[in-house]
C-alpha cells in the first residue's frame, strides 16, 4: 500500500499546474525568466492573478494528498518519509516535462504544512523573510538576482533544521527534511553554481 501511495502522491506533485496555466496565457515558461516553469516565472509571465494561482494549486498538491493520506492512517513511523518526499519529488522530476520540473518551492509549504499543522511551513516563511529583511539593505535598489533568492531558499532549509531538532520531532520527520533539503539543493544548484562561482572569482 505505501508503494501505491507513494506512486500517488508523486504523480500529484508531478501535476505542472503553473507550466499548463502559463502554456494556457500563451506563455512558454521555459523561455522566460530563468527557465523554471513553476509558479514565480508564471507570475512574472503572465502577472500575480496568474502566478498566485499557480503558487496556490502548486502548495495544494502536496498538503492536500499528503493529508488525507496521514488522516487515514497510513505513515506511522518511517514510512512518512516516502509518503512525505513523493509530492516534492513529483514536482522536481515532473514526467509531463520529462523530468525537468520545477523548484519544489510552493510543493514544499504543501508537505510541511500537512505534516505538522502548519507550523514548519509558517516558521520556514518566518525565516525566509528575516533573510529577506537582513540581505535588503546589500542590495538596495538594485534587483536581486536568482542566484540569490536560490541561496536563500536552500540556507533557509538548513537553518530550519535548527528549530526541528530543538522542537524534538521524530527522526522521520528530519528524514523528511533531510530528503527535502537534497531535491532543494538539487533545484537550486545552477544558482548555487553562480554564486559560489562568483564567491571564489573575487
Amino acid at each position: 500500500m505505501t508503494i501505491v501511495l507513494t506512486a500517488g502522491l508523486f504523480l500529484s506533485g508531478s501535476l505542472m499546474f503553473s507550466y499548463w496555466l502559463g502554456l494556457a496565457a500563451k506563455k512558454n515558461l521555459k523561455v522566460v525568466g530563468d527557465g523554471n516553469p513553476g509558479a514565480m516565472n508564471l507570475w512574472k509571465a503572465s502577472g500575480y492573478k496568474l502566478g498566485v494561482a499557480g503558487i496556490l494549486l502548486d502548495f495544494l498538491k502536496g498538503y492536500l494528498p499528503l493529508l488525507f493520506v496521514i488522516e487515514s492512517g497510513f505513515g506511522q513511523g518511517y514510512l512518512i518519509v516516502p509518503l512525505a518526499l513523493a509530492p516534492v519529488a513529483g514536482h522536481a522530476f515532473s514526467p509531463f516535462l520529462k523530468g525537468k520540473g520545477g523548484k519544489a518551492i510552493a510543493v514544499t509549504f504543501g508537505i510541511w504544512s500537512a505534516l505538522t499543522g502548519f507550523e514548519v511551513s509558517l516558521v520556514y516563511a518566518v525565516i525566509l523573510a528575516m533573510m529577506v529583511a537582513v540581505t535588503r539593505p546589500i542590495y538596495k535598489s538594485r534587483p536581486k538576482s536568482t542566484a540569490a533568492d536560490g541561496l536563500q531558499v536552500v540556507c533557509g532549509m538548513l537553518l530550519l533544521s535548527v528549530y526541528l531538532y530543538m522542537r524534538m520531532f521524530p527522526a522521520a520527520i528530519l528524514w523528511v527534511w533531510f530528503g527535502n533539503c537534497v531535491i532543494l539543493v538539487y533545484t537550486h544548484r545552477f544558482e548555487m553554481a553562480g554564486w559560489l562561482k562568483r564567491v571564489f572569482n573575487k
